[in-house]
């Protein structure tokens, strides 16, 4: 990160937030941290992840449908 960045208007996260509006485990969000996949501060024993990272991410992992009868998971009865 850029020296004397102004951080007054991130808002960060605690990990149990993250895993609350993921809605995924907290294990799940210290793997993102860990592996580099989604950005973290540091404090003390505590990470905070940026709500603007959060949202990137999520943002990035929208998978689309496939639009055809085979994905709707209801069985063919032809």
């Amino acid at each position: 990160m850029a020296q004397g960045q102004n951080f007054s208007d991130v808002k960060f996260l605690t990990v149990s937030e993250v895993a609350d509006v993921m809605r995924v485990s907290k294990m799940t969000v210290y793997r993102l941290v860990h592996s580099g996949e989604l950005p973290a501060v540091r404090f003390g024993h505590s990470y905070r992840v940026p709500e603007s990272a959060v949202a990137g991410y999520v943002q990035s992992s929208i998978v689309e449908g496939r639009g055809d009868a085979g994905g709707s998971g209801s069985a063919d009865t032809a």
